[in-house]
């Protein structure tokens, strides 16, 4: 499949005027709208130039993501701003409650094309060999660890020999909290307790004394630290992440190898989006906010304690793989068996060089 790339769209917008450029392209054949919005509305223009831009026909893909969770902001930004539609692109957006194995099985078997999901909740299933690849990051920051003033816990060593809920014992945030301990000298499987609650009921165990404390992501952590008082003990921006991504894009692996163009299309649009979200968060916030009961300015401030300019590629990300995965190894999570750098180049696809 044809696209129109970076050096396409650069050198047509230089060596003529605006109106020219579109003209251009237009005799091209190829589709007109999406690309008279792109070089003409400098919020998407500066992201879109980055990388493929236009697909040659329109194309129909399916995502998959979580409207609950508010790091996926970049779906319905790139839904409600055109950035699909501006690479020729038909999304169906899918919202999917179901378990990380499902969700996978159902992008790895055509169910659906791409999905956004948790670093540290895919890792364990690809490494049973799913055929999805992770095409890009998305963000850092959303998963945190909350307690009260009463329990007089103010760093996560306090939380030796107590009890940590937690909404499921895959939860991500349940598997980072446990590599940090892992880093204090605390075996997480045996210096703490893991109790599982529903994630709603998470601040109700915590009122009843039932735990110590909980993890929980955006909004839903936020949310109950701003209504109950919480102390935020600790989160995944905290020293040596802060500049560690924790959502990535999947994409099914058949599309990967069969068009790739579609697979960077999506992959570049939802970058886009991520760019937008950082610049433009209080916008981002409105987009989300039917999605959410939080109001606008309380999921401004979430989105923009999270790092939404952070969605590396290449061997950028495949760096962070390779660091999650040998954490994961170090906690029990993945076989000790699995080779890191092996791992990490057969879950990443480059799509975009």
């Amino acid at each position: 499949m044809m696209t129109l790339r970076r050096r396409t769209l650069v050198g047509a917008a230089a060596a003529l005027p605006t109106g020219l450029a579109i003209n251009t392209v237009l005799a091209s054949g190829r589709p007109t709208g999406a690309l008279e919005k792109m070089l003409l509305n400098p919020d998407i223009c500066r992201a879109s130039l980055a990388g493929p831009v236009v697909l040659a026909k329109k194309t129909p893909l399916k995502l998959t993501w979580n409207a609950s969770a508010i790091c996926t902001v970049g779906v319905p930004v790139a839904a409600e701003r055109g950035l699909f539609a501006a690479h020729n692109l038909d999304v169906e957006l899918i919202n999917f409650g179901g378990s990380t194995d499902q969700l996978l099985e159902a992008i790895a078997t055509g169910k659906a094309d791409a999905g956004v999901g948790m670093a540290l909740r895919w890792l364990k299933p690809l490494e049973q060999g799913f055929d999805v690849k992770i095409t890009t990051a998305i963000h850092g920051g959303c998963m945190r660890l909350f307690t009260t003033k009463a329990t007089g816990i103010s760093k996560l060593a306090d939380f030796e020999g107590k009890t940590i809920g937690v909404s499921d014992l895959g939860a991500p945030d349940k598997n980072f909290f446990s590599i940090v301990l892992q880093k204090l000298g605390i075996d997480p499987n045996t210096g703490v307790n893991w109790r599982v609650f529903p994630a709603d009921m998470l601040p109700v165990a915590l009122a009843k004394g039932e735990v110590a404390g909980f993890s929980l992501g955006d909004p839903l952590g936020w949310i109950a630290r701003e209504r109950d008082n919480l102390v935020e003990v600790a989160n995944n921006l905290d020293g040596e992440y802060a500049h560690r991504a924790c959502c990535v894009l999947g994409v099914r692996g058949s599309l990967v190898r069969d068009n790739r163009d579609a697979a960077a299309a999506i992959t570049q649009s939802l970058l886009e989006a991520q760019d937008w979200v950082a610049r433009y968060p209080r916008a981002a916030a409105e987009i989300f906010a039917p999605y959410s009961k939080a109001p606008v300015q309380q999921l401004e401030a979430m989105l923009r304690s999270q790092t939404h300019q952070h969605h590396p590629v290449g061997a950028d990300l495949k760096a962070e793989i390779a660091l999650y995965t040998d954490e994961l190894k170090q906690v029990n999570v993945i076989r000790q068996r699995t080779d890191t750098a092996k791992f990490a180049d057969r879950v990443y696809a480059d799509v975009l060089s």
